[in-house]
């Protein structure tokens, strides 16, 4: 062998650091988080403008151009109102011409409306693509990612992230492309008309509503995002607690706890309830404030049009127009602080998605890798050292080999590294020092895809989808055949249990497989991997959790899946690896002994230790056993209680 070395009172949690503005935000501070948002933009319109995808860049194209149009079209409309009530003053007494404006005036508000459809019709598929294929490809990021960041993530947070995220992009196209960038158009436009056919100083009051209106709504909006943020985040709280109970169904009941389970989400749903009444009342500040900006600078247009009528330089259909094209601005403007809040948090959304996806893997493959190539599945660790912190030594000068289509087994007392082995050989992560080899190819040379599809396992804790036994067994290889999964159940001696249920192999197994008996998705565990007909096979105590009697029944299904094949078998119970070709016994993260069964015996070692333990455990049950077989039934019914 080669010997080289290679409770109420709970604090919300942490928003995540790339993802908050600070409370008291100095200057430089907000010119970071102004970047990050600049950059979050960034990352989105490479999805808006898709590369290889023409007929999704003509349909952005021509939302703009119909964008466009409508708020030309939108700036039109007041002329008709100007020309309408011209028409109806004494100097120009024809009916006919009102009559002429008022239907165009109609037949233009439904251009306008039937503009609007086009382009949300134009958009809307660009826009899911644009959804689609940020939260694919951050979905995929995340099964990329190591088994150390899914043992710590907390999932209902995760998937309240990923949610808000997602919502986040259809959010930013919404209210950034199709409501702050047509205001601006539209006031543009609008100065522009008020200084060339009136005066500068209407375009002036104009832009000077406008400019302090947005700037008052941006500054108390800022302010009361703390308030906003803090909603959000009670929000997160209550929905990450109600998961997390939910999840743990079975535990909540074993103890008696839903009292207490609905004690902790109603302290999270009240203080969720104070965040938003906090968020209201500052709501209810802005809302005072845009008024008064905005009455301030309609009154000063309405003298001056008022003004120049009295004085003979504008009709009163001019001063309609005005005061049209100042209401007109007013009706996004009057959403401009919800809108704002919306695309902050919109960008804080994605920004915390796009965060995510730039975590990078801990386990990654090295460029060039090569598949796996599978020979005689041969496995060896050579003097492997692997801690998960920097000052927690797990594995300690670990050697040990298994030849093609040999059984080794794996016992130790607790915390010894045994399912560590199991880990580092699927490469969830990769060792400190030393090599693990299949075949003479270092794990780390070859590729993750290929090394996973080479090994098979059957854990100790069989989780299983929310899907039919169908969908279970056939997760060992999409695509397999009925006659296939029937075969794979018949090898794991669970075919006849499926076909006596209602429904067969269409039965659902429920949340994580509770409707199934710990035997029972054992037995579906290793039909999956049967289907999956891997060479090397991973045998991660997948019977100690089973009574006696299942586990016999298991084991057999067991001995004839990993028959021809290399193992490992990580052990609890003795009894079940007797025959294994060697055994290795772990302490502290060492191989303190090696050898069969009968050898490790005759040392008097830890090994003998733990067996002639568990024999005396397994004398016991059986005396117990036999008790209870000679007590006739009714003997304890016909004693008489005691008397209290």
């Amino acid at each position: 062998m080669a010997r080289g070395r290679g409770g109420r009172s709970e604090r919300p949690r942490r928003q995540p650091k790339a993802a908050v503005l600070p409370l008291t935000a100095g200057t430089d501070e907000k010119v970071k988080i102004s970047k990050r948002h600049w950059r979050t933009l960034a990352h989105l319109l490479p999805y808006l403008w898709p590369k290889g995808r023409s007929d999704l860049k003509v349909r952005v194209a021509a939302a703009v151009v119909v964008m466009i149009l409508a708020k030309v079209v939108t700036v039109w409309m007041p002329f008709f109102y100007k020309g309408a009530i011209d028409a109806l003053t004494p100097q120009h007494a024809l009916i006919a011409a009102p009559v002429v404006l008022i239907l165009g005036l109609g037949l233009m508000r439904l251009v306008t409306s039937g503009i609007q459809q086009v382009r949300d019709s134009l958009f809307v598929r660009v826009g899911q693509y644009a959804q689609r294929a940020i939260s694919v490809e951050t979905f995929t990021h995340l099964h990329q990612l190591s088994l150390r960041f899914h043992l710590e993530r907390r999932t209902g947070g995760l998937s309240r992230l990923l949610e808000r995220g997602a919502n986040a992009i259809d959010t930013l196209l919404r209210w950034l492309i199709f409501n702050i960038v047509p205001t601006f158009i539209e006031l543009g436009l609008v100065c522009t008309i008020l200084a060339l056919r009136f005066s500068p100083a209407y375009a002036l009051v104009t832009g000077a509503t406008v400019i302090g209106y947005v700037a008052f709504t941006l500054v108390v909006t800022e302010w009361r995002t703390k308030y906003y943020r803090d909603m959000v985040a009670k929000d997160a709280e209550a929905g990450t607690r109600a998961i997390d109970s939910l999840i743990n169904f079975e535990t909540v009941k074993y103890f008696g706890n839903e009292k207490w389970e609905a004690e902790r989400y109603d302290a999270s749903a009240a203080a969720y309830a104070r965040a938003v009444e906090k968020s209201t009342n500052t709501l209810a500040v802005l809302n005072a404030g845009q008024a008064l900006i905005f009455s301030l600078g309609m009154t000063a247009l309405m003298l001056m049009a008022g003004f120049d009528v009295a004085a003979g330089r504008a009709t009163i259909g001019d001063f309609v127009l005005i005061n049209t094209f100042l209401l007109q601005l007013s009706q996004p403007l009057n959403m401009l602080g919800f809108v704002y809040r919306e695309i902050k948090q919109g960008l804080i959304d994605m920004e915390r998605m796009f965060s995510l996806r730039e975590i990078a893997p801990e386990v990654a493959d090295r460029a060039g890798a090569s598949d796996l190539r599978v020979k005689g599945a041969h496995i060896e660790f050579d003097y492997v050292d692997f801690r998960y912190d920097p000052d927690r030594e797990i594995l300690k000068d670990v050697s040990f080999e298994i030849r093609p289509g040999q059984r080794v087994a794996v016992v130790g007392p607790s915390g010894a590294g045994k399912s560590t082995l199991a880990r580092l050989l699927f490469r969830f992560y990769d060792v400190a020092a030393g090599r693990i080899l299949i075949d003479g190819q270092d794990l780390r040379d070859v590729s993750q895809e290929s090394l996973r599809r080479a090994i098979g396992t059957v854990p100790q804790d069989t989780v299983l989808f929310n899907d039919t036994i169908r969908y279970n067994i056939a997760y060992g290889r999409p695509g397999a055949s009925e006659a296939e999964i029937v075969a794979a159940a018949k090898v794991a001696q669970i075919h006849e249990f499926v076909a006596s249920l209602p429904l067969g192999y269409e039965t659902l197994v429920g949340e994580r497989g509770l409707k199934l008996s710990g035997g029972e998705k054992q037995r579906v565990a290793i039909a999956r991997t049967v289907l999956k007909a891997p060479p090397i096979l991973i045998l991660d105590e997948a019977t100690s959790a089973l009574d006696s009697h299942t586990e016999q029944a298991i084991q057999s299904a067991l001995e004839a899946v990993a028959r021809g094949r290399t193992s490992l078998v990580i052990a609890h119970r003795l009894s079940t690896i007797v025959n294994a070709d060697l055994i290795l016994v772990m302490e502290a993260g060492r191989i303190v002994e090696r050898g069969t069964h009968a050898e490790l015996l005759d040392a008097g070692g830890l090994y003998a230790s733990l067996w002639n333990r568990q024999r005396e455990i397994a004398e016991a049950e059986e005396r117990l056993e036999q008790i209870e077989a000679e007590i006739e039934p009714g003997v304890f019914e016909a004693v008489p209680p005691a008397a209290e």
